[in-house]
């Protein structure tokens, strides 16, 4: 049986802490001196992620994103988040994140979206040491009209109400791809500095999305807009098999519960 000091090595060799912004707060929120049972991944830390494993029998439950982010003033047991540490609490499970730290490595967040949408020569789109770096840069093996290229980033995503948002010309070709996991418009300026025909992120907000399309440049720069949690999500099964292949006697499963907070979405249809 692997205790968790022992994982928690595994996950610093996969994932440094020293690779995470100093906003940032990955790490273990609760912990036990129990041997780990087996471990759920998540984008999220929810109730519904939690007796999730519970139910399959995972003690340790490793996030995308942490928990605690933002910090709280109180953890009483009825509050959202006194609720969820309470009851990890009482039922002895582990809550671990590994965030801006698993967006930079090689299989990470962003790396792993960019190789499921078949880019090659994939690069950081903002280098921080070595080969790691945020977000990604990449080629199609053979360009497309964006309308197409955008119909690929949907099939490759999990399915999300909100769908794909795209700001560009649907006939421009595609064939150099910038990319960055989450919430990425922080990173427009390097994708607009580049040679990307498209950025692709979440969460992007009107007047950076206008600016950067109105921005003069050799070929205009277009936009895609994704669901925070369907592209992050793509990043749990790498985990889980990098995890498995470092304990091969711990099970591990991907959470089966969908942590997107958009329902469903109404349009009145193409003017």
């Amino acid at each position: 049986m692997i205790q968790l000091t022992e994982i928690s090595r595994t996950f610093e060799a996969l994932w440094p802490a020293a690779g995470a912004e100093l906003w940032d707060a990955p790490g273990f929120v609760t912990s036990h001196s129990d041997a780990v049972t087996g471990v759920l991944l998540s984008v999220d830390i929810t109730g519904a992620v939690l007796a999730e494993a519970r139910a399959k029998g995972c003690n340790l439950v490793v996030a995308h994103h942490p928990f605690l982010l933002k910090g709280t003033q109180e953890v009483n047991h009825d509050s959202l988040k006194g609720s969820v540490l309470t009851y990890a609490l009482k039922h002895s499970i582990a809550i671990f994140a590994a965030h801006t730290n698993a967006d930079i490595v090689e299989d990470g967040v962003s790396d792993v979206i960019a190789k499921k949408l078949g880019l090659t020569n994939i690069e950081p789109l903002v280098t921080t040491a070595d080969s790691e770096g945020h977000g990604r840069i990449g080629r199609l093996v053979q360009s497309m009209p964006l309308q197409k290229f955008a119909a690929h980033v949907a099939e490759t995503l999990p399915f999300s109400a909100r769908g794909v948002s795209v700001a560009g010309s649907p006939e421009q070709l595609v064939e150099t791809v910038a990319l960055c996991g989450g919430a990425g418009d922080s990173f427009i300026d390097a994708a607009l500095a580049s040679e990307a025909d498209v950025y692709i992120t979440s969460d992007l907000r009107h007047h950076p999305t206008l600016d950067a399309t109105l921005t003069p440049r050799v070929k205009p720069l277009a936009l895609i807009d994704v669901s925070h949690w369907a592209a992050e999500s793509l990043w749990l099964e790498s985990a889980a098999n990098a995890i498995t292949n470092a304990h091969h006697g711990v099970t591990v499963h991907v959470s089966e519960v969908v942590t997107d907070p958009w329902v469903f979405s109404i349009n009145r249809g193409e003017r």
